[in-house]
């Protein structure tokens, strides 16, 4: 379904028209309104009288994550602190937390943005959503919900976490729609089974999976587990929060949707900054386009993956294609690039292991190592008779020893770096409670 027609299906040329329009006023209300913007386009010599919109936009430079901390907490604020309706932040995991701002305009959008995300995920009126996003400081929770509500959805605000109260509502109040991180959708489909609970005892038929990247395994395992069609939903703090990217469900697995009328998307090569070539992989950037309460010029969000229009698809909009990593995730590997997200794409064609896995680097002496921790199914497990899984158990059962030993060829094949794998018994590894998942220890700067 598409929530906004008119727009979602404007021609290229009207949406490039708007575009602009939007580009330039927003660069002449940052620079008018925020210091920070003034002082970097006198440095870089630009000035909105003479700013000719797209055309010049590299121009501008990047607004990175430190310009966030640098400016903390409201040196980016466009607005009087008076004018803004609601805050946000980020954890905060190093350094000082990213401070986000909103006015009641700003809502209005965030809210209208969500709400076109979740009609292409196959959300209707009068659906119930659940929405396993956690409330608070992070846009996830209240980012959803709003927008939920403007669909026309009855929401479930469950939050994040609480896996026994969540399988409770999902049986007892009979949602259509799930919200949440995909490692928590694939523990909730792992609990049903273990708990023996049928998927025909609960109604569920969507689920808007993001906040962390996944790959199709994950979906696959996600939409079996839990009888759904499984979208993905990007976002992230510093543009405005869930609801910048969505996949069209009737088109999984062929990018998602950015909504450009609101974000102007770039990407761009990680070392050089200049822009790659339609649908080559680099770091995507954003630029906001009718923010007020903080604007934000070509922000480098780290995320790698292309953009690229599907002349096939439903709506006009460029997709972007699944996020691969992170720039400043990604593990340099005796001179190899490595994305865990690699990981996951070898585990799909096997068998006998779990989805859960964890990627540990280390160094001994001048030598960078990698181990692949991944749990032995839980099928398996039953039919060797195990509880856990020991050296021992792998030097008993021979089919222990060839699985292990076809996953490490399957890396090696696939990734080109030799890399040690241990099986783990099934539930060993952590598990999401609602949160990102941590997939990857670099313990390299640690010894």
């Amino acid at each position: 379904m598409l929530f906004n027609p008119e727009i979602e299906q404007l021609p290229l040329p009207q949406l490039r028209e708007l575009q602009n329009a939007r580009l330039k006023q927003q660069v002449a209300y940052a620079y008018a309104r925020v210091p920070f913007y003034k002082q970097k386009l006198d440095a870089a010599g630009v000035h909105p009288s003479t700013f000719k919109g797209l055309v010049d936009l590299p121009k501008l430079g990047f607004t990175r994550k430190t310009d966030f901390r640098d400016n903390y907490p409201f040196g980016l604020f466009a607005v009087p602190e008076t004018e803004v309706a609601r805050l946000h932040c980020s954890s905060g995991t190093t350094g000082k937390a990213t401070v986000v701002g909103y006015t009641a305009a700003d809502l209005e959008i965030f809210a209208e943005v969500v709400a076109r995300s979740l009609a292409a995920a196959g959300c209707r009126p009068g659906m119930k959503l659940q929405n396993a996003y956690g409330y608070g400081l992070f846009t996830g929770g209240l980012g959803i919900h709003y927008g939920a509500e403007k669909l026309g959805l009855t929401v479930i605000p469950v939050s994040g976490g609480g896996t026994e109260r969540q399988l409770q509502l999902l049986q007892d109040f009979r949602p259509e729609i799930l919200c949440a991180t995909p490692s928590y959708a694939q523990l909730l489909a792992e609990e049903l089974q273990r708990r023996g609970i049928a998927r025909e005892a609960i109604h569920l038929q969507y689920a808007a999976l993001g906040a962390e990247p996944w790959t199709e395994t994950i979906r696959q395992q996600v939409e079996t587990g839990l009888g759904v069609q499984a979208t993905n939903i990007y976002g992230l703090s510093e543009i405005m929060g869930p609801g910048i990217s969505q996949e069209d469900v009737n088109e999984r697995g062929t990018g998602s949707y950015i909504w450009e009328d609101h974000f102007y998307p770039e990407v761009v090569d990680k070392d050089t900054g200049e822009p790659v070539a339609e649908g080559e992989l680099g770091v995507l950037v954003f630029t906001t386009l009718t923010k007020q309460a903080m604007p934000i010029l070509r922000y480098w969000t780290n995320d790698i993956t292309n953009i690229y229009y599907d002349k096939s698809g439903s709506r006009t909009h460029v997709k972007m294609g699944p996020i691969r990593g992170r720039s400043d995730d990604m593990l340099i590997i005796r001179g190899v690039n490595f994305f865990h997200t690699q990981v996951e794409d070898v585990l799909s064609g096997l068998e006998h292991i779990s989805p859960y896995y964890q990627v540990v680097a280390s160094r001994r002496g001048s030598l960078d190592e990698v181990e692949v921790n991944v749990e032995v199914s839980q099928a398996l497990m039953r039919e060797l008779g195990l509880h856990t899984v020991t050296e021992a158990a792998i030097a008993d059962h021979e089919c222990l020893k060839i699985l292990q030993h076809s996953f490490a060829q399957k890396l090696k094949d696939s990734i080109g770096l030799s890399m040690r794998v241990t099986l783990l018994g099934f539930g060993e590894l952590p598990r999401s409670e609602g949160g990102k998942l941590t997939r990857v220890k670099d313990l390299r700067n640690l010894a």
